[in-house]
């Protein structure tokens, strides 16, 4: 049977969606071709039909993860006053229930570690995303010229991701709370620094 372009298309893209879960979930190693199809309700032998290879379905599995990321905080933002959006998506990305889901939370925590040993390819295509999350964090910046706004919107994702890490490293325990505790509230205060002004130098006096 002979199926449309949009249907192709519409299993292509639950494919793609079921897999940026599970590997969320399991990791890029945790979870072969079979049980990924399996999870869209294909067959193995179809995979080939929408993916050149598993490379290739990791990478589009990434790219919509982050994809997403970057939407939730969107949405997030959207709700607050500008001077408050860098803080929304600070807390809604160290609270306990984005701990508690990583199959539908940031694939920076999820997958960071991972993904360095992955090939060129798979890295290059990680890394670019990467640099559309910081893009997207400066401009949550306001008051700073763009090269410090880009400076402190690495720090704050690198915190938050390393923090969100960490507390999962330490499950649902009291040091999990600590963690995401303190890693929020270095996060907030990079988020909540003034803007530091530049003071204009004095003209020199000339001397006689």
């Amino acid at each position: 049977m002979r199926y449309s372009r949009e249907h192709k298309q519409e299993t292509h893209d639950r494919i793609v969606k079921k897999a940026s879960v599970r590997l969320r979930e399991k990791g890029a190693h945790g979870i072969g071709v079979a049980d990924l199809m399996k999870q869209a309700g294909l067959t193995h032998g179809g995979f080939y039909a929408h993916f050149d290879s598993r490379e290739a379905l990791v990478i589009e599995a990434f790219a919509y993860a982050m994809d997403r990321s970057m939407e939730h905080w969107r949405k997030q933002s959207d709700q607050v006053a500008p001077e408050k959006q860098l803080t929304q998506i600070v807390e809604t990305y160290l609270s306990a229930l984005h701990r508690d889901n990583p199959g539908h939370g940031c694939s920076i925590a999820s997958l960071g570690a991972e993904i360095s040993r992955e090939s060129p390819k798979t890295r290059k295509a990680f890394a670019g995303k990467l640099d559309e999350m910081i893009e997207m964090i400066v401009d949550y910046i306001p008051g700073l010229p763009r090269k410090a706004a880009r400076k402190q919107a690495i720090a704050t994702l690198a915190t938050m991701a390393g923090t969100m890490l960490l507390a999962r490293i330490a499950g649902t325990s009291e040091l999990s709370d600590e963690v995401l505790k303190a890693g929020k509230d270095s996060a907030l205060d990079g988020a909540r620094r003034e803007p530091v002004k530049a003071v204009a130098k004095k003209p020199r006096e000339k001397q006689n």
